[in-house]
């Protein structure tokens, strides 16, 4: 025997010395007795031995025949189980959201998004990761592993489609003892840019943002570059410097009055955030269905 032979000639043999004739294992598989018995007579040729005596009352095995009944039957347990173990990993992984984060929309938005998918389906698990917006693109494009990035920058990195999925606006925060706390008219951004200030590490979307606002003001090298809200948030509460951050990430210290806003004057401090994922995937499952939830909020 050169080949092994197909599943559904062995599954009909099973089914022969259950039944105890061709024409009931026909029928149990829904083929015509005819087709039933070519099939059997070709796996004959193909075993090379004897598997049946047919006779008026039915059809028995041959002693070869229950050995190779014996196999088959232990073959196709082995099928099942393991097109039920692939079957199972497929519905692990459609079940599974796993996410790459920007640090602010993972702190400010991306809980309350989440607690709405788990109603809408339970039995997703999710994974994040939160790092940097630079580093969220780079997963994305990079691995298969992610399913859905968030991002906060100005600019989308090539090869990623996106869609908005809100907006934020970057303040210019102090300590209430900060000069700057008291001062009634806005800051301006040649003075905002002359000013050292308590800023994101590069490569988030909250220092690229400033990067781009204060470029043509020639902005003098940040006091401290922190790599996260909640590092930059203390840095300002303890009076280093001036902080710029997302409105997001400071309304609680802003609401305890621990932080005070400064106003800016002709700056556009508002910037889009956006959902990402690698240009020509079709988004299915439950990135699909976190995505609807967003819009609908």
């Amino acid at each position: 025997m050169t080949t092994p032979p197909d599943l559904e000639s062995l599954r009909l043999l099973v089914h022969v010395a259950e039944l105890g004739s061709v024409g009931r294992a026909a029928r149990a598989m829904g083929i015509a007795q005819p087709s039933a018995t070519k099939r059997l007579a070709a796996l004959e040729r193909r075993t090379g031995v004897p598997l049946l005596v047919r006779g008026p009352q039915g059809s028995t095995l041959t002693a070869d025949g229950k050995l190779v009944v014996a196999w088959a039957a232990t073959l196709l347990a082995a099928v099942g189980e393991f097109t039920e173990s692939v079957s199972a990993l497929r519905s692990s992984r459609s079940a599974t959201l796993r996410i790459a984060s920007s640090l602010t929309i993972a702190e400010a938005l991306l809980p309350r998004w989440l607690s709405e998918l788990r109603v809408a389906e339970p039995e997703v698990h999710v994974g994040l990761t939160v790092t940097n917006s630079t580093e969220v693109a780079r997963l994305v494009l990079s691995d298969d592993e992610w399913d859905l990035g968030f991002v906060e920058g100005p600019t989308l990195t090539e090869g990623l489609a996106s869609k908005v999925v809100g907006e934020d606006r970057l303040i210019v925060v102090v300590a209430p003892g900060h000069p700057w706390s008291r001062r009634r008219r806005p800051v301006l951004p040649a003075e905002l840019a002359a000013t050292p200030l308590v800023v994101r590490e590069t490569g988030s979307g909250t220092r690229e943002t400033l990067d781009r606002l204060l470029r043509a003001h020639d902005p003098v090298t940040p006091q401290l570059a922190l790599g996260s809200n909640a590092a930059v948030t203390g840095a300002a509460v303890a009076g280093i410097a001036p902080a710029v951050l997302s409105r997001h990430a400071v309304e609680t210290t802003l609401a305890a009055g621990s932080l005070v806003e400064v106003p800016v004057a002709d700056l556009r401090l508002e910037r889009r955030l956006r959902a990402v994922w690698p240009k020509g995937r079709r988004l299915s499952g439950p990135a699909a269905t976190l995505l609807t939830i967003i819009a609908n909020r």
